[in-house]
Order: structure tokens, then sequence, then C-alpha cells
């Protein structure tokens, strides 16, 4: 890590300037000290945002990876600062750590079935992006109305997903009520990536947990091949909620 802050330098941005822009050859990897900034990718000839970063994040590395062309189009909405690592350094120290971290997970992204639809290729990218985090027994994971950050797929352990509903006699003295359970393999926090609405449920850890997360731009930018599966998805919720509380609690119709 030490390796990496040396390394690194400052760079300043004005409001509207591009930091990188999409076909472009890659040169530095961006980690956002502060300021506001947009996504847009285009497609047809036509750009579109598909998402932003506020005050935190990281960008760039993908092109680095992989020698390709710049993905995306990253604009500054205000007046920011950025730290840059240039090509070189990130290759030579962030590269052969990835390489680690490929061989460790690479086996366990190929055997989830909701990744199928990916290419080999795309599959190692979301090995490249993803954290690991650990949680302790009855550690809170995501929070029902929170803001979604990030995606989690469930390596080791289980987790409780619950939702509130007051005034049902099934619920427990907290309010909420158990809607399901995950293990290894199996995946939560994506229905609000993809519905754009607040975290519909909370999830807990039951026992020691290990997931590997991957943040919201990542999703946005790998798993599009994947959405559709999580939006049929969304029907086995609906029917879920429907079960226990007589109604789907509105979980894709936007909010007034």
């Amino acid at each position: 890590m030490s390796q990496v802050l040396d390394a690194m330098f400052e760079k300043l941005v004005k409001e509207g300037e591009h930091v990188i822009d999409q076909g472009d050859d890659g040169d530095n990897f961006y980690v956002i000290d502060r300021g506001t900034f947009d996504i847009y990718v285009k497609c047809d000839g036509v750009g579109r945002c598909v998402g932003n970063y506020d005050n935190r994040g990281s960008f760039g590395e993908l092109a680095l990876m992989y020698n390709t062309p710049r993905a995306a189009t990253i604009t500054a909405t205000s007046p920011g600062a950025l730290w840059g690592l240039d090509r070189v350094t990130f290759r030579r120290i962030i590269v052969k750590n990835n390489a680690k971290k490929r061989k460790m997970y690479e086996s366990f992204i190929e055997s989830l079935p909701f990744l199928k639809s990916l290419e080999v290729s795309e599959r190692l990218k979301v090995v490249d992006v993803i954290g690991t985090k650990v949680y302790n027994d009855g550690e809170q994971i995501i929070a029902q109305g929170d803001l979604a950050d990030s995606f989690f797929i469930v390596e080791s352990g289980e987790v409780k997903i619950t939702m509130k509903r007051k005034g049902k006699s099934e619920v427990e003295e907290n309010g909420a009520v158990e809607i399901a359970r995950c293990s290894r393999g199996q995946y939560f926090g994506e229905l609000a990536l993809v519905t754009n609405k607040p975290r519909a449920a909370s999830a807990h850890a039951i026992g020691t947990v290990k997931c590997l997360a991957m943040d919201v731009q990542a999703f946005e930018r790998l798993l599009g091949p994947c959405m559709e599966i999580m939006k049929r998805n969304i029907a086995t919720y609906e029917e879920q909620l429907v079960a226990l509380f007589g109604t789907n609690m509105d979980i894709v119709e936007p909010t007034a």
C-alpha cells in the first residue's frame, strides 16, 4: 500500500472538465479525493449518463488492466481533486496483486449461475473489481430505507434478509419479519440497484459471514448482461411479499 501512495500524484479538476474520454487510450487510474463526477457511455452515437460519483470512488482501472480503450467518459460536475497513478506503476503494483486475487476467486465466480451469461473476459473483470468484507454474527450489512451503494455475493456463512411491516402479527419485536436467507453463491442488494430505489429490506449476518462486494458504478458497468435475470427475480420477490404481507410493498413502482 505504501508503494501505491508514494507513487500517486494530485490532479485538480474544474467543473465541466473531462477527466477521461470514451475511446481514448488509458494513461492513469484515479481515486477521488473530493468533487462530483458523471459517467457517460456512448452507444450508437448517443451519450447516456449511467451513473455518478459523489466525493468518493475510483475509475480508469479497466483500460489499464486490459490495454483497451476507455469504456466511458468521466466529466467533473463540480471543482474537485483526484489522486492519480500512472499506467506503468499501476500495472507493476496493482495488476500483480490482482493476479493473486484472480487465482483465489476465478473458479468461484465462474460457478455462479447468474453470471453464466457473461463472457469469460467479463467474468474476469468482475473478479478484478470485487472487494471482500467480513461481518460478525448479528452485524447489519444493509439497512432498509438506505440508499444503495453496493451489491453482495455470499462467499461463506449465511445472511438473513428481513423487512419491516408494522401492524402484522407475524412481525418480530423490532418490527421486521424474515423473508429470505442467502448462503454461499447467492446474492443480495441488487434490487435497489436495478429499481433505483432505497433498500427494500435489511440484511444481517448469521454467524461469521464473508461477502464479495461490488460498488454501484462497477455493477452498472459490468453486470448489464445479467440485468434481465435480476429483473426476473423481482417477480419472485413480489410473490414472497404478497404471501407474507398481502401486498408487494411497491418494490418496483417509483415512490411519489
